[in-house]
């Protein structure tokens, strides 16, 4: 592994976790970065998870002011999230090698797609449903948020786009609360994940961590988290997140064409 790989997907980390704390879709960045430098898609998976947690956190420390008056949501919102983590990183941790390089592709196309049609989709919703938190509502919330899990815990991508359109359509209007709730709820599923892949990675499938670029990763990720969530009240998340989804599509067509024409 050269400097310059350590450099390349150190910086790629750093913009991950401020675009994590920003809007969401960090993982589009740091996972093709890793993949770039020779990782497999499980490898790249796994050390991407573990590298951008500290991102969360960050982002998360840099949003505590903002979660005042919504500790209800979380204490609902939080187990559907570690238990569809838990189930999403098991499930990726079967699945084969080759599968999940397969996969990659559909995996960033999927992700794109969720970045770019999430705020109509959420309009829309409002529309029709307003703001009023039923019970039935609460169900549905927290369904949603168990499949959010098991997506995080499998991949990852989106997951913070996602969760905004949720809390959106629950009643939240202050972007950092929701931002800060999020990223609470990314470092909850995302942790749980971690876990998961530890577990595996000492009893049953060591090599998918690479160690030696997770830790200046989880460093640089940690101070992006932190310098997003001080930007996220000076730059516009649709403006990062359309760049975010210009970058996806453009990375889905290269994997697609890596993995089926080449």
């Amino acid at each position: 592994m050269s400097l310059l790989h350590v450099l390349t997907v150190m910086a790629a980390a750093f913009l991950a976790g401020a675009i994590n704390s920003i809007a969401g879709g960090g993982t589009l960045v740091s996972f093709p970065a890793l993949l770039g430098i020779g990782l497999t898609g499980q490898q790249a998976n796994v050390t991407s998870t573990l590298a951008l947690w500290p991102g969360s956190m960050g982002g998360f420390w840099g949003h505590r002011e903002d979660l005042a008056g919504i500790k209800d949501f979380a204490k609902r919102l939080m187990p559907p999230s570690l238990i569809g983590g838990a189930l999403g990183a098991w499930l990726m941790l079967i699945t084969s090698q080759k599968l999940f390089d397969q996969l990659v592709p559909w995996l960033i196309l999927v992700a794109t797609v969720l970045l770019a049609a999430n705020d109509p989709v959420a309009k829309l919703l409002k529309k029709i449903h307003g703001h009023e938190r039923t019970p039935g509502w609460w169900v549905a919330a927290i369904a949603f948020q168990f499949i959010v899990g098991i997506y995080g815990g499998y991949f990852g991508a989106g997951i913070g786009i996602l969760m905004l359109a949720a809390l959106s359509l629950l009643g939240l209007t202050d972007i950092h609360q929701m931002n800060g709730l999020k990223n609470l709820l990314a470092m909850s599923m995302n942790g749980i994940a971690i876990l998961a892949f530890m577990l595996m990675e000492y009893f049953r499938h060591p090599g998918n961590a690479k160690w030696i670029l997770v830790a200046p990763m989880a460093v640089a990720a940690g101070l992006g988290g932190l310098f997003g969530s001080h930007m996220a009240h000076r730059v516009g998340r649709a403006t990062v997140r359309y760049g975010v989804v210009s970058i996806g599509f453009l990375l889905a067509a290269w994997y697609f064409y890596k993995t089926y024409a080449i």
